[in-house]
């Protein structure tokens, strides 16, 4: 049997795995469970993920990517040695090529360290391809025309912002403003207003659930419960998607500037593409309410929001991985 080629999305909140010949067959969260006593692992994944704030002093949950790039070493190897077992597409003599994607304005250390850990978890030849592209070629667009193509592409670490043009990327930005940090806005958002302590997983919820970025596009209201901070006991109270809009504002903004500054560093042709194509929005990000109408009110472009922008780029990998050959003749590793 020989190996299978693997494309991987190494995200900051979820690793997805496409398989060649089999399409999209892991999708889980990157969080990792460790007892700090033996440090052996524990749990990887979803079974990890559950663990998340809710484990006793000598088990750890460690999310061991921060901002899209690796920030425990160790863990990450183990995690991707994990995943990649579990999927048995090693051969009896031979190791897949693995093609895997990173944010575009990452170090050559932080590069080194991405591929570093893919070789230690069983991969024969590593390519890395830059995010927003694979995930503009997820997302169906033909990059490889000489015309402009925009694709902002919100993940749980970072987000991506490049216009693509001839299969390269031409202007792009990557700042360290994605979903994490859109919990983490809620999160203190619920302590400074109603002196409550929640956990991530919570702040993650309310997101999700009642959440939006665009004024007025939304109205709900969801019970949420977490830890008094002035009496130390559990108290529930209810939180409105206003509340949340106003919270996710300044975070918000700092996307619609980058994006901005792409357009701007654009030539005029490419400027005058993506007027008539509009720009992608994918990854996770993609799914927070009212994101694409303000960036579309931000912009004055049409902004469109990817068919499944949480698989975008592990989409894009199986067929990148399709074309591997060509891509490994122009840059070998």
């Amino acid at each position: 049997m020989l190996a299978r080629d693997i494309g991987i999305d190494l995200g900051t909140a979820n690793v997805l795995i496409h398989v060649k010949g089999r399409g999209i067959v892991l999708n889980e969260p990157s969080v990792v469970a460790i007892d700090k006593n033996t440090n052996k692992v524990l749990a990887v994944g979803e079974e990890a993920r559950q663990m998340v704030g809710r484990t006793p002093g000598n088990i750890v949950a460690i999310r061991p990517l921060k901002d899209g790039v690796i920030a425990d070493f160790d863990v990450t190897e183990a995690m991707l040695k994990h995943f990649i077992n579990k999927l048995n597409v090693k051969g009896l003599l031979s190791k897949p090529r693995i093609l895997i994607c990173c944010p575009t304005n990452i170090t050559s250390v932080e590069q080194k360290a991405i591929r570093e850990a893919a070789e230690k978890s069983g991969g024969k030849k590593i390519y890395l391809e830059e995010e927003p592209k694979v995930a503009a070629i997820g997302a169906g667009m033909d990059i490889f025309q000489p015309s402009g193509n925009m694709v902002v592409d919100i993940g749980g670490g970072t987000t991506d912002v490049a216009v693509l043009s001839m299969g390269d990327i031409v202007t792009s930005a990557s700042i360290k403003m994605a979903g994490d940090k859109f919990d983490a806005e809620i999160l203190s958002y619920i302590k400074r207003q109603y002196k409550l302590l929640i956990g991530e997983r919570t702040a993650e919820n309310i997101k999700l659930n009642i959440g939006t970025v665009f004024p007025g596009s939304r109205s709900e209201e969801m019970d949420i419960r977490g830890r008094d901070m002035v009496s130390g006991l559990p108290r529930t109270i209810s939180v409105r998607s206003e509340e949340i809009e106003n919270a996710l504002r300044e975070s918000v903004a700092v996307i619609v500037h980058a994006a901005k500054t792409v357009l701007e560093k654009t030539p005029p042709e490419l400027s005058a593409d993506i007027i008539d194509r509009g720009v992608i929005l994918t990854g996770g990000g993609a799914l927070l309410h009212g994101m694409d109408t303000l960036l579309a009110e931000e912009l004055k472009v049409p902004v469109l929001v990817a068919e499944n922008p949480m698989e975008c780029v592990a989409l894009g990998t199986g067929i990148m991985l399709d074309n591997l050959d060509k891509i490994a003749r122009r840059k070998i590793v």
